[in-house]
């Protein structure tokens, strides 16, 4: 998928393809309509999410969700999915120690569990990262992927449809299945 935009004037107009960027109602049809499963691969220790801030001040204060009462928009989601019959999944490369925003992210990852998404934990403190240059992205029906681009302190820049073949994506959801834990697994090792 591919835009076309006509720049010059009259007959002499050029074209040029743009990367197809998604937002709004174009990035939440992704999460409507996908057949089967969507896939996520994160690779930060910090997403700054203007959103989130004041939930992030209070995790430090000492706030915490009882996870087993915890109910949202995107736990409502995630139940409606597995009924569907369908997935959604994602593994979060990580290091020790942990940063506060994914201890604070960690918090929400139990009842995201619980309602049915399958997130698996690939430490890297103690060895070598297996994908130590793919990106963040998203991957719908093991065919269509969406980089989610990042500035290095971890505020999003865009999320961008990728136009080639997406098998180095199927591969990199391989590893990164294979070479995780669920995340259950992993938060028993710490203390958060």
């Amino acid at each position: 998928m591919t835009l076309t935009r006509l720049t010059g004037s009259g007959d002499s107009a050029e074209r040029c393809n743009l990367p197809v960027l998604l937002d709004g109602d174009e990035w939440r049809a992704k999460f409507r309509d996908f057949r089967t499963e969507a896939w996520r691969l994160e690779t930060l220790p910090v997403y700054r999410v203007p959103d989130e801030e004041e939930e992030v001040r209070e995790f430090l204060a000492g706030g915490r969700i009882d996870p087993h009462a915890y109910s949202d928009e995107y736990t409502d989601d995630l139940k409606r999915i597995r009924n569907e019959g369908k997935t959604k999944g994602r593994v979060h490369i990580v290091t020790r120690p942990l940063s506060d925003y994914l201890r604070y992210e960690f918090m929400y990852y139990e009842p995201h569990v619980l309602a049915g998404e399958e997130i698996r934990i690939l430490d890297v403190t103690d060895r070598e990262n297996p994908l130590p240059d793919v990106q963040d992205f998203w991957m719908f029906d093991r065919s269509t992927v969406v980089l989610m681009n990042y500035e290095p302190d971890g505020t999003q820049v865009n999320r961008e449809v990728f136009e080639g073949d997406p098998e180095p994506f199927r591969e990199a959801q391989r590893v990164a299945l294979a070479e995780s834990v669920p995340f259950s697994e992993y938060v028993k090792k710490l203390d958060l």
